[in-house]
């Protein structure tokens, strides 16, 4: 009870505080009052047109599959139709992202990655993501969370007028990124209870949302299985921003009373997403097993054994457990300095020691040990650095302990010279992944439909999950799933 009590009182009591800026209104969507005093359903369209071009930028652009897009579109159109926002004139986009995330800016802006619908078993899964999207928007809580954060700023601006110090907070700081923060555990529940008036309304199936929950729970624990045993499961997708539970899931369906039952859709749901683009994108470079590629930049190398690795926009980071850890990427080339001289220059904060010049391939290259103090102690290092062909300077890190770094040496050694520049042919050979969807045959199982995915860590259990498959289950001829293939 005190939650929901909370939730009324904080508006209340701002309003009164600030009533003589017009600071709350009632919420068309919710029936409460909402404290949005600076942010205007005006400002929410400016912020989310201006925001959308910077979201796109920071997450890989829009996945480029008119008709895939056009579905989608058409799916969070049908349940904006029934909202008490028709009038935003919602833009739905896809991102060319893998990890498994969706979020909305101000002003109707709704994201979704193809990572969440590689993920998404039916059309009533994704319904649910989209749902509960548009409820943030059409319950204005970006206008809500970004007016109690001027608020704060404000009340400490007039502490430090009164008492002499510097504000707690600066209002120039409040950018986009606060669009993109975790929401309360009220608004989350909020967006949930709206989500499943609209996705009902619109006829599907309301349980899809807890079940789509499930897989991601599910997705979460195999990719922080890969990471490593001390890695954190929600920081990897949209837990990290949506902290929601199935069992929250299933009190915003009680509190919206009794729901209809409604439609799946799954075999026209799989149609649709059958030759998506799956995993990296490969003009970001793509990973096969302890290998990882680049066919735009025209490169490749070799982790060391038991190396599991990631793949992001500016950097490949890798882990062997709690043992060791390495990074990867690539700069621009500084002119006239040599590969000690360039190294020492990185290194200029640690202390380094064997330094020394040696080629790759063909390449100029260096290395050093390098040891770094810090608040956690002593940081033990191996830096590496190689001069490319095309005015880059491709550099590898290692981390572990001194004794660690030291055993491992041989290894290190290895995977720097398995860097290698690729010929246009070598590189146009590799192709990325991407999802097939397959009729299941009579004496087909799990295993046997796993084994036809691309070579790799965890493919049974990757398959079930990407199915929503449990460990025992009997695959009946003719069902659809969904496979990776090359």
């Amino acid at each position: 009870m005190m939650a929901p009590l909370f939730k009324r009182t904080f508006p209340l009591l701002a309003c009164l505080a600030l009533v003589t800026l017009g600071a709350c209104s009632t919420n068309p969507a919710t029936g409460e009052q909402s404290f949005t005093a600076f942010m205007s359903p005006q400002d929410e369209k400016r912020i989310g047109a201006e925001q959308h071009p910077q979201i796109l930028e920071e997450f890989g652009g829009a996945y480029e599959d008119p008709q895939l897009g056009a579905y989608v579109a058409s799916i969070g159109a049908r349940m904006a139709a029934v909202s008490e926002r028709p009038d935003l004139n919602f833009t739905f986009t896809i991102l060319d992202s893998p990890v498994v995330n969706a979020f909305a800016l101000p002003g109707g802006y709704v994201y979704v990655s193809r990572g969440l619908l590689a993920l998404a078993d039916n059309e009533a899964e994704l319904a649910g993501v989209l749902g509960h999207e548009i409820g943030h928007v059409t319950a204005r809580h970006s206008a809500e969370r970004y007016s109690r954060s001027v608020a704060v700023s404000l009340g400490a601006g007039l502490l430090g007028a009164v008492t002499g110090q510097r504000a707690l907070s600066d209002l120039a700081n409040l950018g986009g990124g606060l669009y993109l923060k975790s929401y309360s555990r009220e608004n989350e529940f909020e967006a949930d209870s709206l989500g499943l008036r609209y996705m009902t309304a619109s006829g599907y199936e309301p349980s899809a949302v807890a079940q789509f929950l499930a897989s991601l729970g599910k997705q979460t624990e195999l990719e922080a299985r890969l990471r490593g045993s001390e890695s954190n499961p929600n920081d990897f997708n949209l837990l990290a921003t949506h902290p929601r539970t199935i069992d929250r899931v299933r009190e915003a369906q009680q509190a919206t009373g009794s729901l209809a039952p409604g439609r799946v859709e799954r075999e026209a749901y799989l149609r649709q997403i059958d030759g998506m683009l799956y995993g990296d994108d490969p003009n970001e470079g793509f990973i096969r097993d302890r290998t990882f590629i680049h066919p735009t930049l025209r490169f490749r190398f070799v982790a060391p054994p038991g190396f599991v690795l990631m793949n992001s926009s500016d950097r490949v980071e890798g882990r062997r457990g709690n043992e060791m850890a390495m990074v990867f990427d690539a700069v621009r080339a500084t002119s006239g300095l040599s590969m000690s001289q360039y190294l020492q220059q990185w290194g200029k904060n640690a202390r380094l020691s064997g330094l020394q010049e040696f080629t790759v391939n063909g390449m100029n290259a260096a290395t050093t040990a390098a040891v770094v103090q810090t608040q956690q102690g002593q940081q033990n290092y191996r830096l590496i650095a190689i001069r490319g062909t095309d005015g880059m300077i491709y550099r590898f890190i290692f981390l572990g302990s001194a004794s660690t770094l030291a055993a491992n040496e041989e290894e290190m050694r290895r995977t720097t010279y398995s860097f290698q520049k690729l010929s246009e042919a070598e590189a146009g050979s590799y192709r990325p992944y991407r999802l097939q969807v397959v009729q299941v045959q009579a004496g087909d199982t799990v295993d046997s439909l796993a084994a036809r995915m691309p070579d790799g860590t965890e493919k049974r259990a990757r398959f079930q999950v990407l199915n929503d498959i449990d460990t025992n289950a009997q695959l009946q001829p003719g069902m659809l799933v969904k496979i990776v293939t090359e």
